[in-house]
């Protein structure tokens, strides 16, 4: 597996993430193209699931500036492939413990797919996310204080 691609930094900021599924992703024409060259943008993009199928809103993919003027709509609504036993279990989830699904980032697999990370997701309040803030500083000044001794 390939690095990331793109990873929706505001997920981790904003949500607690419990369970992470790892599915493709339905992509037309030159997608993939823009995809690997980058040109993804996570923001108020979120998963929904309709008539056992489920969605992905409001992702960005960018145009392919070499392809033809018949590129998709870049905000469109896309189809995430998961098995139906993955879609009922994560339905049932959704539905019970009243969490929402979110997307967490975008890669290229080994066989050279393109792959998309979902996961379930509960929101932080204001005080949670002081507080990562303050571990993730401590965190770092930790770091940069082992480095000097080195």
């Amino acid at each position: 597996m390939s690095g990331p691609i793109a990873v929706n930094k505001k997920a981790y900021h904003n949500f607690f993430l419990t369970d992470k599924w790892e599915c493709g992703i339905e992509l037309q024409g030159s997608e993939v193209k823009s995809i690997r060259a980058g040109d993804v943008n996570f923001a108020d993009s979120y998963v929904h699931i309709d008539e056992n199928e489920v969605w992905l809103y409001s992702l960005h993919i960018a145009p392919y500036a070499q392809a033809s003027y018949l590129n998709p709509e870049p905000d469109r609504k896309r189809k995430l492939l998961m098995n139906r036993k993955e879609i009922k279990r994560m339905f049932g989830t959704i539905t019970q413990k009243g969490l929402t699904c979110v997307p967490t980032r975008i890669y290229i697999n080994a066989r050279g797919l393109v792959k998309i990370e979902i996961a379930l997701a509960s929101g932080k309040k204001q005080y949670d996310k002081r507080e990562d803030i303050k571990r993730r500083d401590s965190d770092r000044q930790l770091a940069r204080a082992t480095r000097r001794t080195r």
